[in-house]
Protein backbone atom coordinates (compact mmCIF):
# COMPACT_ATOMS: atom_id res chain seq x y z
CA UNK A 1 0.00 0.00 0.00
CA UNK A 2 1.28 3.43 -0.99
CA UNK A 3 2.13 5.87 1.82
CA UNK A 4 0.06 9.01 1.21
CA UNK A 5 1.56 12.07 2.88
CA UNK A 6 -0.77 14.97 3.69
CA UNK A 7 0.07 18.15 1.81
CA UNK A 8 -0.59 21.35 3.71
CA UNK A 9 -2.04 24.09 1.54
CA UNK A 10 -4.60 26.87 1.51
CA UNK A 11 -6.46 28.82 -1.14
CA UNK A 12 -5.06 32.35 -0.96
CA UNK A 13 -6.61 34.09 -3.95
CA UNK A 14 -9.15 33.65 -6.72
CA UNK A 15 -8.72 35.69 -9.88
CA UNK A 16 -10.97 36.24 -12.86
CA UNK A 17 -8.45 36.26 -15.68
CA UNK A 18 -10.94 36.67 -18.55
CA UNK A 19 -14.67 37.10 -18.89
CA UNK A 20 -16.73 37.90 -21.95
CA UNK A 21 -20.36 37.30 -22.84
CA UNK A 22 -22.08 38.25 -26.06
CA UNK A 23 -25.70 37.26 -25.77
CA UNK A 24 -26.59 38.72 -29.15
CA UNK A 25 -24.52 36.14 -31.11
CA UNK A 26 -26.06 33.21 -29.24
CA UNK A 27 -28.79 31.51 -31.31
CA UNK A 28 -31.30 29.45 -29.33
CA UNK A 29 -31.66 25.93 -30.76
CA UNK A 30 -28.27 25.82 -32.50
CA UNK A 31 -25.65 23.33 -31.34
CA UNK A 32 -23.24 24.59 -28.71
CA UNK A 33 -19.61 23.53 -28.52
CA UNK A 34 -17.77 23.62 -25.22
CA UNK A 35 -13.99 23.78 -25.06
CA UNK A 36 -11.74 24.16 -22.07
CA UNK A 37 -8.09 24.71 -21.31
CA UNK A 38 -6.04 24.71 -18.18
CA UNK A 39 -2.53 25.71 -17.27
CA UNK A 40 -0.38 25.87 -14.18
CA UNK A 41 1.83 28.51 -12.67
CA UNK A 42 4.26 28.55 -9.80
CA UNK A 43 5.83 31.21 -7.61
CA UNK A 44 8.93 29.65 -6.09
CA UNK A 45 9.52 32.59 -3.74
CA UNK A 46 6.01 32.67 -2.24
CA UNK A 47 5.60 28.88 -2.51
CA UNK A 48 2.39 29.24 -4.52
CA UNK A 49 0.94 26.96 -7.14
CA UNK A 50 -1.71 28.44 -9.41
CA UNK A 51 -4.23 26.62 -11.55
CA UNK A 52 -5.93 28.53 -14.36
CA UNK A 53 -9.01 27.05 -16.02
CA UNK A 54 -10.79 28.49 -19.07
CA UNK A 55 -14.11 27.49 -20.63
CA UNK A 56 -15.36 28.65 -24.02
CA UNK A 57 -18.93 28.24 -25.29
CA UNK A 58 -19.45 28.81 -29.01
CA UNK A 59 -21.70 27.90 -31.91
CA UNK A 60 -21.10 27.52 -35.67
CA UNK A 61 -19.62 30.99 -36.00
CA UNK A 62 -16.55 29.90 -34.00
CA UNK A 63 -16.97 33.13 -32.08
CA UNK A 64 -17.39 32.56 -28.37
CA UNK A 65 -20.61 33.85 -26.91
CA UNK A 66 -19.37 33.02 -23.43
CA UNK A 67 -15.79 32.81 -22.19
CA UNK A 68 -14.50 32.61 -18.63
CA UNK A 69 -11.07 31.94 -17.16
CA UNK A 70 -10.42 31.81 -13.44
CA UNK A 71 -7.28 31.23 -11.43
CA UNK A 72 -6.94 29.68 -8.01
CA UNK A 73 -3.72 30.53 -6.20
CA UNK A 74 -2.72 28.02 -3.54
CA UNK A 75 -0.13 28.58 -0.83
CA UNK A 76 1.83 25.44 0.03
CA UNK A 77 3.21 25.11 3.55
CA UNK A 78 6.98 24.94 4.04
CA UNK A 79 7.27 21.22 4.86
CA UNK A 80 5.10 20.19 1.93
CA UNK A 81 6.99 22.51 -0.41
CA UNK A 82 10.29 20.99 0.67
CA UNK A 83 8.89 17.50 0.05
CA UNK A 84 8.28 18.52 -3.60
CA UNK A 85 11.97 19.36 -4.09
CA UNK A 86 13.47 15.99 -4.92
CA UNK A 87 16.47 17.15 -6.95
CA UNK A 88 19.50 19.35 -6.48
CA UNK A 89 18.21 21.77 -9.12
CA UNK A 90 15.52 23.38 -6.94
CA UNK A 91 12.91 22.19 -9.44
CA UNK A 92 9.80 20.84 -7.76
CA UNK A 93 7.84 17.75 -8.65
CA UNK A 94 4.21 17.80 -7.55
CA UNK A 95 2.33 14.52 -7.34
CA UNK A 96 -0.37 13.86 -9.91
CA UNK A 97 -3.06 13.21 -7.28
CA UNK A 98 -2.47 16.53 -5.55
CA UNK A 99 -2.51 18.43 -8.85
CA UNK A 100 -5.79 16.74 -9.79
CA UNK A 101 -7.20 17.91 -6.45
CA UNK A 102 -6.14 21.52 -7.17
CA UNK A 103 -7.61 21.36 -10.69
CA UNK A 104 -10.91 20.03 -9.32
CA UNK A 105 -11.07 22.86 -6.77
CA UNK A 106 -10.45 25.35 -9.58
CA UNK A 107 -13.15 23.81 -11.78
CA UNK A 108 -15.65 24.10 -8.92
CA UNK A 109 -14.65 27.73 -8.48
CA UNK A 110 -15.16 28.35 -12.20
CA UNK A 111 -18.63 26.78 -12.06
CA UNK A 112 -19.67 29.13 -9.27
CA UNK A 113 -18.16 32.15 -11.01
CA UNK A 114 -19.89 31.20 -14.27
CA UNK A 115 -23.24 31.03 -12.52
CA UNK A 116 -22.71 34.32 -10.73
CA UNK A 117 -21.59 36.22 -13.83
CA UNK A 118 -24.47 34.96 -15.99
CA UNK A 119 -27.24 35.09 -13.41
CA UNK A 120 -30.48 36.61 -14.78
CA UNK A 121 -29.31 36.24 -18.39
CA UNK A 122 -30.20 33.72 -21.09
CA UNK A 123 -26.64 32.37 -20.76
CA UNK A 124 -27.19 31.18 -17.18
CA UNK A 125 -28.35 27.79 -18.45
CA UNK A 126 -24.83 26.92 -19.58
CA UNK A 127 -23.05 24.83 -17.01
CA UNK A 128 -19.61 23.33 -17.35
CA UNK A 129 -20.10 19.59 -17.87
CA UNK A 130 -18.30 17.05 -15.72
CA UNK A 131 -14.68 16.57 -16.69
CA UNK A 132 -12.47 13.55 -16.08
CA UNK A 133 -9.35 15.40 -15.00
CA UNK A 134 -7.44 12.09 -14.85
CA UNK A 135 -7.36 12.16 -18.65
CA UNK A 136 -5.51 15.48 -18.68
CA UNK A 137 -3.30 15.30 -15.59
CA UNK A 138 -1.81 11.90 -16.21
CA UNK A 139 1.54 12.25 -14.45
CA UNK A 140 3.38 14.22 -11.79
CA UNK A 141 4.00 17.86 -12.75
CA UNK A 142 7.52 19.28 -12.72
CA UNK A 143 8.01 23.01 -12.28
CA UNK A 144 11.45 24.12 -13.39
CA UNK A 145 13.01 27.08 -11.62
CA UNK A 146 13.97 29.86 -14.02
CA UNK A 147 17.71 30.24 -13.46
CA UNK A 148 17.63 33.72 -15.08
CA UNK A 149 15.22 35.15 -12.51
CA UNK A 150 17.22 34.11 -9.47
Amino acid sequence: MEDKKQIGFSLKRISTEQFAKTEEIFVEGNDVNVAFQFRFGVDFEKKYIAVFFKVIFEQQTNQPFLLLEVGCHFSINEDSWLSFNTTDSNDIIVQKGFMIHLVMLTIGTLRGTLHSKTENTVLNKFILPTINVNEFVDKDITFKIDKHSV
